[in-house]
């Protein structure tokens, strides 16, 4: 496939990369019509590298933010930037050097024939380079990916939380950009976005590349802030996709169980705490009662599990390009 005649543009966010930017702009395929740099008020010669870049590279378009904005903020400028070019395909890269352009054929593939709306990078089918991966960073990056499938919805990707990705202009533009988180939460923020649009996303298998780089997302933040996100981000999901866009079975599951969870966890705890202070035997009426009231509401919410897994987008909503 000759991918020339796309109108194809890569945006990189740059912080804090002077001493990788330059090898990731000349690593990117000539068939990539813009090169939109993101200076996101990086505090060291990063925007003076890629202004260098741009003087002898006309691909490379360099905007820049008078205040730090987050990697999510410097996204949605590099995404309006990309969409006022007429791009038709956006790929995000980072400018750390951690992904290979190599692999952008395979992330635009699908995107051009129609395949899918968005795809992303998975970094955890390559066993080779899983290896390399720092095993904290492992480990949480698997305990988050499932998180956020759970609050997206997108059961059917594995690594939602990898930052190597790229999208059809005209379902970008269908986003309410404005909206999207400005910091590290931000691909989460797009995919509960691209989900109630019932947009197509795919994985490729593409391994990261882990250097001497030191990642500036905490782990105190993927602690605190992450999981009142993720739970905001369900809990809005949930309601939009099921008692506003749509009410179903699934509605009736969440209506029925949840309720039912409650009353058996409150009245059992309380009951549980008033007989063990008499120093007494519940009578088993009071056993029984919140007992069968968490088992059925489990089962009902498992019910509700298996209707949301299913309900994953399947087909893609924009056309094929070829």
């Amino acid at each position: 496939m000759s991918f020339s005649k796309f109108k194809l543009a890569v945006v990189i966010p740059a912080y804090r990369t002077e001493k990788e930017i330059l090898s990731v702009l000349q690593g990117i395929p000539a068939f990539i019509r813009h090169i939109i740099v993101v200076d996101d008020a990086s505090p060291d010669s990063s925007a003076n590298l890629v202004t260098a870049a741009a003087k002898r590279n006309r691909r490379i378009l360099l905007v820049c933010h008078e205040k730090n904005q987050g990697v999510g903020g410097a996204m949605v400028t590099g995404f309006k930037k990309a969409l006022e070019l007429g791009a038709e395909v956006v790929i995000k890269l980072d400018g750390d050097g951690q992904m290979d352009p190599q692999y952008i054929p395979a992330l635009i593939t699908p995107l051009l024939e129609g395949e899918a709306d968005y795809v992303k990078g998975n970094r955890f089918r390559d066993f080779g380079a899983l290896r390399q991966m720092p095993f904290v960073r492992r480990i949480g990056n698997l305990g988050l990916s499932f998180l956020t499938k759970a609050a997206t919805g997108y059961w059917n990707i594995f690594d939602p939380t990898n930052g190597y990705f790229a999208i059809r202009a005209e379902v970008l533009a269908q986003l309410p950009l404005d909206r999207i988180d400005k910091g590290y939460y931000f691909e989460t923020s797009m995919l509960s976005r691209l989900y109630l649009l019932d947009a197509f996303v795919q994985d490729v298998t593409i391994p990261a590349r882990y250097r001497n780089e030191v990642s500036s997302l905490s782990i105190n933040r993927v602690l605190f802030e992450f999981p009142f996100k993720l739970m905001r981000t369900l809990a809005r999901r949930i309601f939009l996709k099921y008692f506003i866009f749509d009410f179903s079975m699934m509605s009736i599951y969440l209506l029925t169980g949840i309720p039912l969870l409650l009353f058996g966890l409150i009245f059992g705890i309380t009951k549980w705490i008033q007989y063990a202070e008499l120093g007494i035997a519940a009578p088993t009426g009071t056993v029984i009662l919140p007992t069968l009231s968490v088992i059925l509401a489990i089962q009902i919410l498992l019910s509700a599990i298996e209707i949301d897994l299913s309900a994953t987008p399947r087909k893609a909503i924009s056309k094929a390009l070829v």
